[in-house]
């Protein structure tokens, strides 16, 4: 049978492109990756039977548009542009593909971390600007503490990393299994007991009603002083007038963020006047290496769920829809 699929960007990895082709899909793309009424336009005039998700918003619009519609897949983890709610009601599975990009993120994250650490970004406009500023005030990362928020996958790879350039590991994640092999990292019982740790504190778990805005002014406050803080999870997860507040202050010594809560960044958002941030727009998984991978694992989902209703549970945010008759 022949399934169309809508991806919500303009480009799809090679592995996935090759998997959908094999088995005679039909595949349209975007003509702007950041377009959600080009997303709602084409769902509601294209009976497609898949979605596979990118980072622009797939609403409930969207979704109730389309009655053929019966699986999306998320490009990656985070479900935050997609109106899980409205699929949920329509009986529509939502799923991820989780690991595929995890390396590219965790390597990421030591870039950003090492670039704050040294501050890379000032150093290179110096240059760039005919100067030859050797002043000394980069810092080492040996001895310092990293603190964790999540211990999943990227977690763990960040954690080895840490390790190997002699920073102590503690982390905060209540998924943990509390007879799991934390490979030498501190487990913390609460956020509140990893932060006055946290020389470096790098996010790595998802947004839920209990981690939105979970940096706010408040827990800035118990980093210690001059501590940096990595994003490379979800920008919901921050309170951006809080981070500005304490990058301008000096509370806190640089952020880096892949990702920030409205994207692409807004020509007038305070971040872009703060000298100690680094903003990436949003690439912790945008290696050829990692696209191919999440590219494939969201082809080989969708299909295995259009051909003979196979799932990966551990991979589905709404699992409640595989329980209906």
């Amino acid at each position: 049978m022949t399934y169309r699929f809508l991806v919500t960007t303009t480009d799809l990895g090679q592995g996935g492109r090759q998997r959908l082709a094999d088995a005679g899909c039909v595949v349209d793309y975007l003509d702007d990756a950041n377009d959600v009424a080009e997303v709602e336009r084409r769902m509601s005039s294209v009976a497609y039977d898949a979605v596979i998700s990118r980072t622009v918003e797939l609403n409930a619009k969207a979704i109730n548009a389309c009655p053929t519609l019966k699986i999306i897949c998320k490009h990656g983890v985070g479900v935050t542009n997609i109106d899980v709610a409205a699929a949920t009601e329509r009986g529509i599975p939502v799923l991820t593909t989780p690991a595929t990009n995890a390396q590219s993120v965790a390597e990421l994250t030591l870039a950003l971390m090492l670039n704050c650490a040294r501050r890379l970004p000032f150093f290179q406009q110096e240059v760039a600007a005919g100067r030859w500023t050797r002043s000394g005030d980069g810092e080492e990362l040996q001895g310092k503490t990293l603190g964790l928020v999540g211990f999943g996958e990227i977690g763990r790879r960040v954690a080895r990393f840490a390790r190997v350039i002699g920073m102590q590991v503690s982390f905060f994640d209540p998924a943990a299994p509390a007879d799991g092999d934390f490979e030498g990292a501190q487990r913390c019982g609460s956020l509140d007991e990893l932060l006055p740790l946290a020389d470096v504190l790098s996010l790595h778990c998802p947004v839920t009603p209990k981690t939105r805005l979970m940096i706010n002014a408040q827990r800035l406050a118990q980093l210690p002083a001059h501590a940096t803080l990595i994003n490379t999870a979800r920008g919901e997860l921050i309170d951006e007038e809080a981070l500005a507040v304490a990058l301008q202050t000096g509370q806190l010594r640089a952020a880096a963020l892949d990702t920030v809560a409205l994207e692409p960044l807004a020509a007038d958002h305070p971040f872009r006047t703060l000298s100690n941030l680094i903003v990436t727009p949003h690439i912790g998984g945008s290696t050829p290496q990692a696209l191919d991978a999440v590219a494939q694992s969201a082809a080989r989902q969708c299909l295995d769920f259009l051909d003979i209703q196979q799932i990966n549970p551990t991979a589905c945010v709404n699992p409640q829809v595989l329980n209906r008759s």
